[in-house]
């Protein structure tokens, strides 16, 4: 299989019809505007950097709402990218938008340019939140979109948002399965995390928001990341990237830099405990738990903090983790001996 490189092209707020209360896209992607002058060139930047005959190599629209920008300004950025497809230097284009900026016609348009798929910032399946929010569109707009998307045969990833204003641990796990049940093909999960000159940050010195702790934010995750695994929905991204710039401007104690890897951990040792939980003679042996390959840290746990946590619990002499390579991925398979 060849190697799969994103060429991200940031527009940070630009097509949003509105700031929700948690956004400042400059905080997060580093970047005060958009500028199209710039984006061939930094697309021929980045293209120097991949080997594109060994790699499919997609351009991706990231920041804002792409197909809520000026019908002329979409279209002036996808015929750039028309570009480098028909180069043959890239193989498809992505981009991220709102669910109230999907329509039969901008999905006729998005089609004939070559976009492969499209994420959507879905956020939340509660309207009592997504009011909160202040996003602008109702739940019923969010599934009305998803159901669109499918029906022209884009790939769809559900982008969805935890720890947000009136959001509870019910209605994230709400989402994700509305996500699941919407058809998504992949999801994205965002701990709210809270920035500088935002609503959000507002209310929170006003003590109208109380941010998500670490714990909280790993917690909800998890739970959030069962839901997508046990339907089969691939993650692919859990948290904000990590960068000088969003640590150095974060507001609150609401990000980790390692909140998707702390997540998997605690998926693992939720799964780990509810199969030793119906085993029924532990104390006093070994726990022999087999992973799909590449997931042994994952299982273990940050400084072994699963392991140890499970030897506690349980009194067991010791649990050991091994990988096994016929396992589909995040299977898990226990001997105790």
């Amino acid at each position: 299989m060849k190697k799969h490189v994103n060429i991200p092209v940031f527009i940070p707020h630009y097509g949003c019809p509105n700031a929700c209360v948690f956004c400042n896209q400059k905080k997060i992607t580093g970047k005060p505007c958009y500028d199209k002058n710039e984006v061939v060139a930094e697309i021929e930047d980045a293209l120097k950097t991949v080997d594109t005959d060994n790699t499919e190599v997609e351009l991706a629209f990231f920041g804002g709402s792409f197909t809520a920008i000026p019908e002329n300004e979409m279209l002036g950025l996808l015929e750039v990218s028309d570009i480098f497809l028909k180069r043959g230097q890239i193989n498809s284009v992505r981009l991220s938008t709102r669910p109230d900026a999907i329509t039969p016609y901008i999905l006729d348009i998005l089609k004939a340019h070559g976009v492969k798929t499209i994420e959507l910032g879905l956020q939340s399946f509660s309207d009592k939140v997504l009011c909160a929010s202040k996003r602008g569109h109702t739940a019923s707009q969010s599934a009305s979109a998803c159901k669109l998307i499918k029906e022209y045969g884009f790939t769809l990833i559900g982008q969805m948002m935890a720890g947000l204003p009136c959001s509870t641990v019910s209605d994230e796990l709400y989402t994700a399965n509305m996500i699941c049940s919407l058809g998504c093909d992949g999801a994205r999960i965002y701990p709210t995390v809270v920035f500088p000159d935002t609503e959000l940050m507002r209310m929170q010195e006003a003590g109208e928001y109380t941010p998500l702790s670490t714990e909280d934010a790993v917690m909800r995750t998890a739970e959030i990341l069962k839901i997508f695994i046990d339907n089969g929905i691939p993650v692919i991204r859990i948290g904000l990237c990590s960068n000088e710039t969003l640590s150095d401007q974060r507001y609150a104690e609401s990000y980790h830099p390692s909140v998707g890897e702390l997540a998997l951990n605690r998926y693992y040792l939720m799964k780990m405990t509810d199969m030793l939980s119906k085993s029924p003679d532990t104390c006093g042996k070994t726990a022999l738990f087999y992973v799909s390959r590449g997931k042994i840290s994952q299982a273990v746990g940050q400084k072994r903090a699963n392991v140890l946590a499970l030897i506690k619990r349980f009194s067991l002499r010791d649990v050991k983790i091994k990988e096994k390579d016929e396992l589909r991925a995040f299977s898990l398979l226990l001997d105790i001996k």
